[in-house]
């Protein structure tokens, strides 16, 4: 055989193994995959906790309050879901000289390097080995960025990606969580860093509008880092794969746009502003309402007898608020067990906005309840208006110590209420002895 004639075999040979190779790569899902190493949510320290009586003390020192708004930031409150365990920012609760030198920036220091420390410790994987970080804060954006902060603090690599997402709510973990996936699919065996949370400080609403001081009764303190790899020799160290993401933006409807919208009220105090439609855009409300006057909705079946958990196991439900579950919830016919880690999430850490399905995740696993093989659908909702889900797929039991340990047992509590009307109900009966008290 002519020499020329066994390279052009040779060449053949080889170009056809190394097209079966990558056949059976991606078959397995190389290149495109999407593994969980590990996550850690933020535990705040307990000089930070808002007791009841620590948020009455923050309310008072809002001279532009007037009765009218005690009584509805007393029921909102007392509705709410939320307990006494939550957790603020030191330049809110601060009252001395020295909250002036607190900067907004510290707050986020400090959740992102104690979750990242705490990542990397008990992943073993170097900040070194990371090739793609992505940050997620809305209502804050300094210079240098945050993730320029990570990186100097970890001293990352000079060619490691960074990303800076903002304005996008408590969405934003997810839709990072989609970013990194599509990343994957163009950087074999990478190893990505997402950090989620948000500065509640910096923006922390000085008003009167009702719509826009209830950003203050429900948000808190709280955030995650999660570590996520392509890579399938690390496969066998992963906690979960992740199966799908969708995201759907309803921005281009203006009562969609509008339902969750940081701006100025009238009198000049910036505040985040929340609608009614942050639950259900008003087109919905009025084409459910429509077919259950005619009687086309079944009773007590919205989604018309569509059946999700044959397919999934647990729901991750962002803790919004208990209207945000509750619809939800009734949405997607779930029943209470669905429902409790994200109503526990809710009263424990408040809604800590991107950090939020995290700590419900957090919930699952501290209750033993992910096993290896069952499926996860997280959801969000957040600015914009966005709507995201995730499905993960559970690779090993999980069991890990995080930060429901200290209170696991304590969970869930025989009642959701809160003391915040046993305590301060007394206004709707002594007005004057409550207003005297500023």
């Amino acid at each position: 055989m002519e020499p020329i004639t066994t390279l052009c075999f040779l060449l053949c040979f080889i170009y056809l193994s190394y097209s079966l190779l990558r056949f059976l790569y991606l078959r397995r899902g190389g290149g495109k995959s999407c593994y969980m190493l590990g996550y850690q949510c933020y535990k705040p320290p307990e000089d930070t906790r808002l007791t009841t009586d620590a948020c009455v003390k923050v309310i008072m020192r809002n001279q532009n309050l007037e009765l009218e708004d005690y009584r509805f930031l007393l029921k909102t409150m007392s509705r709410s879901g939320i307990g006494e365990h939550t957790y603020g920012p030191r330049i809110v609760l601060t009252v001395t000289r020295r909250a002036r030198r607190i900067r907004p920036v510290s707050e986020l220091d400090e959740i992102f390097f104690q979750t990242l420390d705490g990542l990397f410790a008990s992943s073993l994987v170097s900040p070194s080995e990371v090739d793609v970080l992505v940050v997620n804060v809305s209502l804050f954006s300094p210079a240098p960025s945050l993730t320029s902060r990570i990186v100097n603090r970890y001293k990352m690599r000079p060619d490691v990606k960074t990303y800076n997402l903002a304005g996008m709510g408590c969405s934003a973990s997810l839709i990072a969580l989609h970013l990194v996936q599509e990343i994957f699919k163009t950087r074999k065996n990478s190893i990505a860093v997402v950090a989620s949370t948000e500065s509640m400080g910096s923006h922390w609403y000085c008003g009167k509008e009702k719509s826009m001081i209830i950003s203050n009764c429900l948000f808190r303190m709280g955030g995650c880092s999660v570590l996520l790899t392509n890579d399938e020799s690390r496969r066998h160290h992963a906690i979960m794969k992740l199966r799908n993401a969708v995201r759907v933006h309803h921005g281009s409807i203006d009562d969609s746009y509008e339902c969750c919208i940081q701006e100025e009220d009238d009198e000049g105090y910036q505040g985040f502003r929340l609608t009614k439609y942050l639950v259900l855009p008003l087109h919905e409300l009025i084409r459910y309402k429509v077919c259950d006057i005619l009687g086309l909705n079944p009773k007590d079946k919205p989604m018309r007898g569509l059946n999700l958990k044959t397919g999934i196991d647990h729901f991750c439900i962002h803790p919004g608020g208990k209207a945000v579950i509750d619809t939800v919830g009734k949405s997607l016919e779930l029943d209470e067990y669905d429902m409790e880690p994200s109503r526990m999430a809710l009263h424990r850490f408040g809604n800590t906005s991107a950090g939020g399905n995290w700590y419900v995740l957090g919930y699952m696993e501290a209750k033993k309840r992910l096993k290896k093989g069952d499926r996860v659908l997280m959801i969000s909702l957040g600015a914009g208006f966005k709507s995201n889900t995730c499905l993960w797929e559970v690779t090993r039991d999980l069991k890990n110590e995080n930060v429901w340990e200290d209170c696991l047992g304590e969970y869930p509590p025989e009642s959701l209420e809160n003391p915040f009307m046993e305590k301060y109900g007394w206004i709707y009966d002594e007005c004057l002895n409550f207003v005297r008290m500023r």
